[in-house]
């Protein structure tokens, strides 16, 4: 089943956003999960999709849309462009992308500074030879399975920009 949601992108421009669903339809996405494959949330199948990345595929319907490039920084929700300083809101000059800086330097360990630090170090220092790296050390991300899991923050939190200061 395809999740649709609204997410942040070129120029804060709001679009729709797609993956695969990989929780349960009967639980709170938000809130604090294992980071861990164990997260009771996730379907059998989710886990496997989560497990490969498969569940970011149906992103590639964005990136022939117009909405999406393969490279650029990962598209956050609406509601956090007010969290983020003038620095952090150079990540809205670029595309989002279905990978990125921050998704080859950490991925679900990194906090939410450093992720949007490393978006905005992204823009800054764009260029095809940044790009071909991102493919690659993607690929051997995707294939390592490393650093998949994040922890998860309260939809409360989300909105308060509460989160990043645990």
């Amino acid at each position: 089943m395809i999740f649709r949601q609204e997410r942040a992108g070129k120029d804060g421009k709001p679009f729709i956003f797609y993956k695969f669903r990989t929780m349960r339809v009967d639980v709170e996405p938000f809130g604090s999960s294992p980071k861990t494959s164990d997260d009771p949330r996730l379907t059998r199948v989710g886990k496997f999709l989560r497990e490969y990345s498969l569940d970011e595929l149906p992103q590639l319907f964005n990136i022939l849309k117009g909405d999406m490039s393969i490279i650029g920084p990962r598209p956050l929700y609406v509601s956090q462009m007010a969290e983020w300083d003038e620095r952090q809101k150079k990540r809205l000059l670029v595309k989002p992308g279905l990978t990125g800086l921050a998704q080859i330097s950490g991925r679900g360990q990194l906090t939410r500074e450093e992720k949007l630090e490393l978006d905005v170090k992204y823009v800054e220092t764009a260029g095809f030879l940044t790009d071909i790296k991102i493919i690659l050390a993607t690929i051997a991300q995707v294939f390592g399975r490393k650093n998949i899991y994040e922890k998860r923050y309260s939809k409360t939190e989300l909105t308060r920009g509460q989160a990043h200061k645990k």
